[in-house]
Formats: C-alpha cells, sequence, structure tokens
C-alpha cells in the first residue's frame, strides 16, 4: 500500500493524486499539519514540504520527481510523453504552473485565503490577493491561447502537464477565485478534465470552516 502525506488543498499534492487515481494506484491519505514542523514529519522530509509519498519503507519527496516515479512503476495510462519535444514541452508547462503560476496566483490567493488562517499566520493581506486576482487573469488567457492550438494543453493527448494545471485551478475553484467565464475553451477543457473519475476524490474535500461553493463538484458548472 502507498502512503501519501498531503494537505488536501495543496495543488502540489493533489497533482500527485489525480495521478495515482488516474493510473488507478491504491493509496493511504494522511493530512499532515506541515506549518507545525514536528521532529517527525521533518524526519520524513527535512525540506518541511508535502507532499511525502512513502513506498516500500521509501520516503519520496518533490510532487513531479514523484510522479514520473509512480509514471515508471505504472506506465499505463501513459502521462508522460516517448517523443523527446512532446516530453519537453509537457515539463515546460509543468514547471509553468508549479512555479510561476503557483508564485504569482496560488499563494497569493490560496495562501492568503485559507492557508494563513488554517496554520494561524494571520489575516489575509488584500494587496496580495488583489495582486493575485490580476495575474489569473493573464494566466487563464495564456491557457486559452495554448487549447485554441491544441486539444490539451502540451499537445494533442492529456499529459502531466494538464494534471499540474488542474491542481492549480481545482484548489482556486474550491474557494471560488476562477472566472470560468473568461475563457469557453478553458472551462471546456477544465470540464473535460474534472469529469474523469480520477478527479471524483478531490472534489469531495472538505477543509474546516471553508465549504465550497455549490458548482465546485458540479459536472456541469
Amino acid at each position: 500500500m502507498l502512503r501519501l502525506y498531503h494537505v488536501p488543498l495543496s495543488p502540489f499534492c493533489r497533482k500527485v493524486r489525480l495521478v495515482l487515481a488516474e493510473k488507478k494506484m491504491d493509496v493511504e491519505l494522511i493530512e499532515e499539519r506541515y506549518w507545525e514542523q514536528s521532529t517527525e514529519f521533518l524526519r520524513r522530509n527535512p525540506a518541511g514540504k508535502v507532499p511525502i509519498l512513502r513506498h516500500e519503507g521509501a520516503l519520496l519527496t518533490e510532487s513531479t520527481p514523484i510522479c514520473e516515479y509512480i509514471e515508471e512503476l505504472n506506465p499505463e495510462p501513459s502521462l508522460i510523453p516517448k517523443d523527446a519535444k512532446a516530453r519537453y514541452e509537457m515539463r515546460r508547462l509543468v514547471s509553468w504552473f508549479d512555479d510561476k503560476f503557483h508564485h504569482e496566483v496560488t499563494s497569493n490567493l490560496l495562501y492568503e485565503r485559507v492557508n494563513k488562517k488554517v496554520s494561524g499566520q494571520g489575516f489575509p493581506d488584500s494587496k496580495n490577493i488583489k495582486e493575485g486576482a490580476r495575474k489569473i487573469k493573464y494566466h487563464l488567457d495564456y491557457m486559452a491561447w495554448l487549447l485554441e492550438h491544441r486539444r490539451w494543453l502540451a499537445g494533442d493527448t492529456m499529459t502531466l502537464a494538464d494534471f499540474a494545471a488542474a491542481a492549480h485551478l481545482s484548489s482556486l475553484d474550491y474557494i471560488s477565485d476562477v472566472d470560468w467565464n473568461r475563457s469557453s475553451v478553458v472551462k471546456d477543457w477544465y470540464a473535460k478534465i474534472k469529469s474523469r473519475p480520477a478527479f471524483r476524490n478531490i472534489l469531495s474535500d472538505q477543509v474546516s470552516g471553508f465549504p465550497p461553493p455549490r458548482h465546485y463538484n458540479d459536472l456541469d458548472f
């Protein structure tokens, strides 16, 4: 049995969960209060971050290497292209969402609205929230441009890039911070990926004190 130490709204944890679910791999989910930085937690990952995947006694950290490890364990259905250029494009977009999007959007919206309260770090910074709300428009427009030229974000097949993007957007959708009316092509893409069986557990997440909006788990949102 695989064991994943995670936080429900963490996009990095969600990305790993989506890959495991897509490949129909059973996993035990353990919620980790990473902000407490307990000795036991830091022994599992001295970097003090989630997700952490335990497999056959080994503790694996960093979401993208974990996802690639899972791909090697269970190659089907494939989420990493065999072609070098396609694989590069997939990795470029995973980095785009986990680095640029995360820094400009997720950390300014999700972390300000939810993480600060949950971890007792004070009140949201309105300046950061305004910046995140401004920046997400740019990213949605970029996604729209990609999807106007491709079936999926990185090409003609669904890849880890789609799960990386969906992990961030689903976390933000939980707090109603995605304007799905901005782009019909992005909304259609999200509806398509949201309807996959791999998304079911994600859509059932509940965070105490933060009920999701009605449309959150509605496949016809």
